[in-house]
């Protein structure tokens, strides 16, 4: 059996958003100098929060940002992220993970960022997994 939280959730949420979104769309976990370079971006991370069940049910909280070049792109590619991850995601399986529970707190708004080029839209999503059998 698989240790709890075995599951890297951010590779395996850039892998499954990447499917969806095509080539046109980068998906990651960092940002760095090229980001105006490299827009529509999905920025992907896990938060130092969360939990388990002790056994094999891992609980994570995840950052998810999309940086766009205007506000409504960035609101518009947010909303159809947040689509996906709440009623797709759920009873997804991937060679590592299966997903179940998906929620959103808080949903998708604007976010600050020091980049006036750029727009950054955002949601926190608690997402359950465990490891593959």
């Amino acid at each position: 059996m698989s240790d709890v939280g075995s599951v890297d959730i951010e590779l395996e949420l850039i892998q499954w958003l990447q499917a969806r979104t095509g080539p046109n769309v980068v998906v990651r976990d960092e940002v760095d100098n090229h980001l105006l370079e490299e827009l529509p971006t999905i920025q992907v991370q896990r938060l130092p929060a969360g939990g388990d069940d002790g056994i094999r049910l891992d609980r994570a909280l995840v950052d998810v940002d999309v940086y766009h070049s205007t506000r409504a792109a960035a609101i518009a590619l947010a909303a159809q992220v947040r689509g996906w991850l709440l009623t797709d995601l759920p009873g997804s399986v991937t060679s590592a993970a299966v997903f179940s529970r998906v929620t959103s707190s808080p949903p998708p708004a604007v976010r600050p960022y020091e980049n006036t080029a750029l727009r950054r839209v955002g949601a926190t999503y608690e997402i359950y997994s465990h490891p593959v059998s």
